[in-house]
């Protein structure tokens, strides 16, 4: 399989979960693991790109159906992939949804719904793997936090404050779990050029504004998240749990 990026050979024959792993950053995830020879299963609620993904990468990459708002669907998705793949060694929350919400228009049922798109599903998930990881003696988790609050970032203040949140649910699990040589690390992307950013958000007045921020002067690539990933979930970062890694070219 083509690609850039090491190889580690602890990550082989793994069994690995990743929500959100139809397109984007997670579809970059899934490739990145795919690489590494892991048995991956994940999970999105978009089905077509999603089938087309787990085709293109083979027998060894499993997808499952399902919306991580709905926990029940969620535990019942990861219970699929783990009866296929065995007990879950790594797990990788990434789903979220980054829509823009001027404060005044956000109704409590809005608000309710930003948090589970983008906080709440990243515990049960883990919820329902630790075990998995206690009783194999070891894991890794990775969570997906942004950039976006530690930048100031407006019209988005749900999204932010569940996005700021993944680092205390980070540091809680870490504490909680290292006793069984489980790790527990978030990931904080900057703006990453994917095709959803694309069509949403960037504009010639966005691209300059983040150049004039950002050191890196060029827009960073999905599958430099996905290295990254992979690199905080494998051996060579044994010693690394309850980190906030943020990933961003420069930019806070």
């Amino acid at each position: 399989m083509a690609g850039k990026g090491a190889i580690y050979p602890d990550l082989e024959g793994k069994s690995v979960i990743v929500t959100g792993g139809g397109s984007g950053i997670g579809a970059e995830i899934v490739r990145a693991f795919a690489r590494q020879k892991a048995k991956v299963g994940f999970i999105d609620i978009a089905e077509a790109p999603s089938t087309a993904l787990a085709a293109e990468l083979g027998s060894h990459v499993r997808f499952e159906k399902a919306d991580v708002t709905d926990i029940e669907a969620l535990r019942q998705a990861i219970a699929r992939i783990r009866e296929a793949h065995g007990p879950v060694d790594i797990l990788i929350n990434n789903a979220a949804h980054d829509d823009r919400h001027p404060t005044p228009d956000v109704t409590p049922e809005y608000f309710d719904g930003r948090i589970a798109v983008n906080l709440k599903h990243q515990f049960f998930a883990s919820q329902a793997v630790l075990p998995d990881m206690v009783a194999r003696g070891g894991g890794a988790i990775v969570n997906f936090g942004s950039i976006s609050w530690m930048s100031s970032t407006g019209g988005m203040a749900i999204y932010t404050a569940a996005k700021s949140a993944v680092l205390g649910l980070t540091r809680s699990l870490a504490r909680d779990y290292g006793v069984h040589n489980i790790r527990v690390n978030a990931i904080a992307p900057g703006w990453i050029l994917t095709e959803r950013q694309k069509e949403k958000w960037v504009t010639p007045e966005a691209e300059a504004e983040l150049m004039k921020a950002q050191c890196l002067k060029r827009w960073l690539k999905p599958e430099e998240i996905a290295r990254f990933t992979v690199f905080l979930a494998s051996e060579e970062a044994s010693a690394c749990t309850s980190q906030h890694y943020v990933v961003d070219g420069g930019w806070v």
